[in-house]
């Protein structure tokens, strides 16, 4: 058996920093309970200094999460690194996550510091890190741009001063698989120490080569894995967990090596960070792509239905995609209600379990046959408790080509209900006008989605905004969900501004 690869998740760090991906406080402990569950070795939380919000999101998922290491990123700065080991210091396994820019380009005009005062840099503040914690990762940002000779003069001073994890990062996206392992063969051949460390990786996606690079990486003798559910991440992304991780697995055969994710959980966890960031994949991205498992052309559907290896090299059942499509109906009760979502990998609490079973009977009566793409989108709406300060009432739309839209709406608010009418050029916009007027906000639409979550014409739609509260800068994204698509539109703007007030 050879060696087994450390994943390190960096999806509620370097995930979250891509554009239109930000989540709140509850949405971050969601997806980091779904990332325990995954078996993922290390969660990179946050990045405490940030800001006090990123330090109470790093905090609070130390506190939960049990079976994994908790990591908090931190400028070579000794408040950074105070910021960081503040917030994981209660964690069960806790790792600071230092890092500094190494290359010349960057040592120049970003630093503004030489080659000597970035090694005394270094020296000194993994040194400071490792005064709190046992567990010091060092990362050499650009280390892929960087002189290879100063890259090993680097790692040594890392490693003098107590660093367990080295980390060569491909900040830029610039390598190609062959490089990179050879590069990662230079630093093991010509720095003293390195045998006694973890050596991991860290690629960006900008030529579309962050998985090969990863793997060429691992072959060369990275033994952990930075990378992030469905890629995302700052520009083009990161390396995508579910294709590392089903490589390895499905092509063990070649690498011989293993991890210890989970991977029945990998599609729920997929769907979990669309749902959550109303960023969707591609049809035709690998493993979690609605076309992943799907067969169309007649050679490829003859050869499947005699036997599945001729087109499949993973099953879908291995990656957690459910076999059945139709399991529910009006008349089904709440202990089949319960049961399926176990089967689907969701376990809710009682409080959470009533409010969904709930939305699952309205949606019943709608329906005559209730999918699990409809269940996971009842989970995905299903509200965190004491989250919703406004919630709809009711509305009513005069819409037409040959009239100005209305839309009267009636919301909710604690004991107390508000009803404003506006008037636009069709019924969304008219309808969001009316909420703005409610909550007495002012509120930019920065993007909106209409998807439909299955087929046929009693089908759920998936609404997804992206609003700017009082110029804040901040991006929110709200979710919505109905048979009706003006419904689903008017709760994704509600669900957006409620996300603004809970923060």
């Amino acid at each position: 058996m050879g060696r087994t690869i450390r994943i390190f998740d960096t999806t509620l760090r370097d995930g979250e920093q891509s554009p239109g991906c930000s989540m709140n406080l509850n949405e971050k402990i969601e997806v980091a309970r779904e990332l325990e569950t995954l078996k993922v070795d290390i969660i990179e939380a946050g990045f405490a200094i940030a800001s006090p919000g990123d330090a109470a999101a790093i905090s609070a998922i130390a506190d939960i999460i049990k079976d994994s290491t908790i990591c908090s990123l931190a400028r070579c700065v000794e408040k950074d690194i105070d910021a960081a080991w503040n917030a994981i210091r209660n964690a069960n396994s806790a790792r600071i996550h230092v890092f500094l820019a190494t290359s010349p380009v960057h040592m120049q005009y970003k630093l503004k510091m030489t080659p000597e005062e970035v090694l005394e840099s270094v020296a000194h503040n993994v040194a400071y890190a490792r005064k709190y914690c046992p567990d010091v990762e060092f990362s050499a940002e650009d280390s892929t741009r960087s002189d290879l000779d100063f890259l090993c003069r680097v790692f040594e001073t890392a490693i003098k001063a107590g660093a367990t994890t080295l980390n060569i990062p491909d900040t830029v996206g610039y390598m190609i698989p062959q490089e990179y392992a050879a590069r990662i063969k230079y630093l093991r051949e010509h720095t003293q120490g390195i045998e006694d460390v973890i050596l991991s990786c860290h690629m960006h996606n900008d030529l579309g080569m962050a998985v090969a690079n990863t793997l060429a990486g691992v072959e060369a003798g990275i033994s952990q894995v930075e990378c992030t559910i469905n890629g995302i991440g700052e520009r083009a992304g990161n390396a995508s967990m579910e294709e590392c991780v089903m490589a390895l697995r499905t092509r063990k055969d070649y690498f011989d090596l293993d991890c210890h994710v989970d991977t029945t959980q990998i599609y729920r966890a997929s769907r979990m960070i669309q749902t959550i960031t109303g960023v969707p994949v591609s049809p035709t991205k690998p493993i979690v792509g609605a076309n992943a498992f799907a067969h169309e052309s007649g050679i490829h559907q003859h050869g499947v239905m005699s036997k599945k290896e001729t087109y499949e090299i993973m099953t879908p059942e291995s990656v957690g995609i459910p076999k059945n499509a139709i399991v529910l109906g009006k008349h089904s009760g709440r202990h089949a209600f319960e049961d399926r979502l176990h089967e689907l990998g969701y376990s809710l609490s009682p409080e959470k379990l009533d409010t969904a079973f709930k939305k699952f009977k309205v949606l019943a009566d709608k329906k005559k046959t209730v999918k699990d793409r409809d269940l996971e989108a009842i989970i995905g709406v299903v509200p965190v408790s004491g989250a919703e300060r406004y919630s709809l009432v009711n509305f009513v739309i005069n819409s037409g080509n040959a009239i100005t839209s209305t839309a009267v709406i009636k919301v909710k608010k604690g004991d107390e209900t508000f009803e404003r009418v506006a008037a636009s050029d069709g019924p969304i916009n008219a309808s969001f006008r009316a909420i703005n007027k409610i909550v007495g906000k002012e509120i930019e639409l920065e993007d909106y989605s209409l998807k439909s979550m299955t087929d046929g014409e009693d089908a759920q739609a998936e609404a997804i905004v992206k609003i700017q509260v009082d110029q804040s800068g901040e991006q929110i994204t709200g979710r919505g969900v109905s048979t009706d698509i003006v419904e689903a539109s008017i709760k994704a703007y509600i669900n957006g501004i409620n996300k603004y007030f809970m923060e």
